[in-house]
């Protein structure tokens, strides 16, 4: 499988002790665009709300034939991850704060 974007720099200043694979609702031209590796997510963050998750702060260029229908370039996206992990998640961000 190809690695469209990583985060070299968070692995360097941080320390990682879970990964988790998760898939992203995109649209249309937001899928061109990765597929193009116009993606940065070296500002991203996970925020959970409604026991769901959501990427913030992903940059994904604009698709440049993509005229009307083209994306907002810094939207929230919600991450496809299993009820198990999201709670998992949830309950270690309780218990360790």
């Amino acid at each position: 499988m190809k690695v469209i974007a990583s985060n070299r720099k968070a692995r360097h200043d941080y320390t990682i002790l879970d990964t988790y694979e998760a898939g992203i609702v995109l649209m249309g031209t937001e899928i061109k665009s990765v597929r193009a590796t116009k993606v940065n997510i070296s500002d991203s963050y996970v925020l959970f709300r409604d026991e769901e998750a959501y990427i913030m702060n992903m940059h994904i260029g604009k698709y440049k034939e993509g005229n009307i229908f083209n994306h907002d370039e810094t939207r929230s996206r919600k991450l496809l991850l299993s009820n198990k992990e999201i709670i998992k998640i949830n309950n270690q961000k309780v218990r360790e704060g």
